[in-house]
């Protein structure tokens, strides 16, 4: 699948901050924990960025997740609330659907989302792996997570924390969406 408008705009924006700050490639994938083939593959527009990396990103060159996201900067400092339904989507992964909860607070140092995981009956696993830590919590449906070799079904209040650098599938089970909280830290 070609990328998106919005996956080349997010490309160029990290290239063109690499630039301004005058990291090398090589020099931004070891700061932030990703492989150097990777960081071009996202920089080049050409496959999927993970909200991930552009969270260790942003931690890394000092910016907001926001502007990377969106091209402009976050301005609240003291709250940013977010009224139900009216998170900033985020296409990032095909299979999932992501609203960020924190898009409007300046430097904030983790990002919670509304994930929505849609049921699909022929459903293949995508692992994803990154560095940091990552706290789901059920809302609604019923959700199969697969950490490396484990197999868990988590359901709504279930609680799951874990090492994000774990390979990591996620799908909705019973023929219905599953939705979470997600915190990336």
């Amino acid at each position: 699948m070609a990328p998106d408008n919005h996956t080349r705009e997010i490309a160029a924006r990290l290239k063109g901050l690499r630039d301004a700050l005058d990291i090398s490639i090589e020099d931004l994938a070891a700061r932030t924990g990703y492989g150097v083939d990777e960081a071009r593959s996202y920089e080049e527009g050409e496959t999927d960025i993970p909200v991930s990396y552009l969270f260790e990103v942003a931690k890394t060159c000092n910016v907001d997740l926001t502007a990377l996201l969106t091209g402009d900067e976050a301005h609240l400092k003291s709250y940013s609330l977010v009224r139900a339904g009216q998170g900033l989507s985020v296409e990032r992964r095909k299979a999932y659907h992501y609203k960020s909860l924190a898009y409007r607070f300046f430097r904030n140092s983790m990002e919670p989302f509304i994930v929505t995981v849609p049921y699909a009956d022929d459903a293949e696993r995508s692992f994803n792996s990154h560095p940091g830590e990552e706290f789901i919590y059920m809302l609604e449906g019923k959700l199969e997570i697969v950490l490396d070799d484990d197999v868990l079904i988590m359901e709504p209040h279930d609680c799951l924390y874990f090492d994000s650098k774990t390979p990591h599938a996620l799908r909705a089970l019973d023929g219905k969406d599953a939705m979470f909280l997600d915190v990336i830290i």
